[in-house]
């Protein structure tokens, strides 16, 4: 019972750690998603936005492994003991 006073003010912070988790976890989601992406490039390319050159140079820098430079790293938080948990 003492425990729950004690980390109840806590809560808010915790739901906007979770909604932080939420939306990173979408917002990744999307990043990598292929169809999103040549929807994208389809629609630049509708719009003139983008000539064929550019959408093959496009679709060659895609087929490169991913290096990590703009990776979101996960975000992570203590449990009441001090312990990471992700």
């Amino acid at each position: 019972m003492f425990s729950f006073i004690v980390t109840l003010p806590l809560q808010p912070v915790e739901g906007v750690i979770s909604l932080a988790e939420l939306i990173q976890r979408q917002v990744e989601q999307e990043l990598h998603d292929p169809a999103r992406a040549r929807r994208a490039l389809e629609e630049a390319r509708e719009r003139d936005e983008i000539t064929e050159e550019e959408e093959k140079a496009s679709a060659a820098d895609d087929s490169r492994p991913d290096d990590g430079r703009w990776r979101i790293q996960p975000l992570t938080r203590t449990a009441g003991n001090g312990a990471r948990r992700t």
